[in-house]
């Protein structure tokens, strides 16, 4: 890469908070998720939380954030989302790859 590269490729990272409801703990949404933003190339994290919301921060292309956000409205077999709450943000360029969290 040269440098002169870097700012186009710092400039076409884009970030996502994502808060999603229903009924989305205890059945397999962080890895569904997981799953999902690896094979996207996303770097961020999941979690559950504990009013039993699931919370994704997401990094990468605009196009994988919005392949990514349609996928967390569907959810996986045996969830039933009722809301995604997205926020847009900042990268931070952390890189890292893609990992649930605790």
């Amino acid at each position: 890469m040269q440098l002169a590269e870097l700012p186009v490729m710092l400039k076409e990272m884009n970030a996502r908070h994502f808060i999603i409801s229903g009924y989305v703990q205890g059945v397999g949404f962080r890895w569904f998720t997981l799953r999902r933003a690896r094979f996207l190339g996303l770097d961020g994290w999941v979690r559950n939380c504990s009013d039993g919301t699931v919370e994704v921060w997401a990094e990468g292309s605009e196009d994988a954030l919005d392949s990514l956000e349609a996928s967390l409205k569907g959810g996986p077999p045996g969830a039933s989302v009722r809301d995604v709450r997205i926020e847009s943000a900042e990268a931070t360029c952390a890189g890292g790859g893609f990992d649930v969290t605790y």
